[in-house]
């Protein structure tokens, strides 16, 4: 039998902090799956048999293994995703609303996307928008069907 390559061995305060977090049950699943796949794999249980235990899959298992060799306990928080940042904040989102629902400037009947996407960057909102986010942003919340 081949030895793990990465093997998880607790100490009495990583277990406490653990099997209190299982307990309480107040973060996110894939935190609290972390933490049921490292408090199996210390007790000895195979990959296999701790995806089964979790429903997590093996290579997520060996992952999380691998992040806990690497860092402890840090293993437990998300990762940064890739993709491009957010052109509007929560609160760029709410002013965009607000002047979606405002009355639509002089000499015009309505708001337009492109209108709407310049009055961001006018309000210094976001460097730069696109009537495309704008357009997210409205459907999102319903405002436009």
């Amino acid at each position: 039998m081949l030895a793990k390559k990465y093997p998880v061995e607790l100490t009495a305060h990583e277990r406490t902090i653990l099997t209190q977090m299982l307990r309480r049950g107040r973060h996110d699943t894939r935190r609290l799956t972390r933490a049921r796949i490292l408090l199996k794999a210390a007790h000895g249980l195979r990959d296999h048999e701790i995806a089964a235990a979790v429903e997590a899959s093996i290579p997520t298992v060996l992952r999380t293994r691998k992040r806990f060799a690497e860092g402890r306990l840090q293993a437990l928080e998300e990762k940064p995703r890739s993709g491009t940042q957010r052109v509007l904040d929560a609160r760029g989102e709410a002013r965009l609303l607000a002047e979606a629902c405002s009355p639509p400037p002089d000499g015009r009947e309505h708001w337009t996307l492109q209108l709407l996407a310049d009055r961001v960057v006018a309000l210094q909102l976001a460097a730069s928008c696109s009537k495309d986010t704008v357009w997210r942003v409205l459907k999102k919340t319903r405002v436009a069907n």
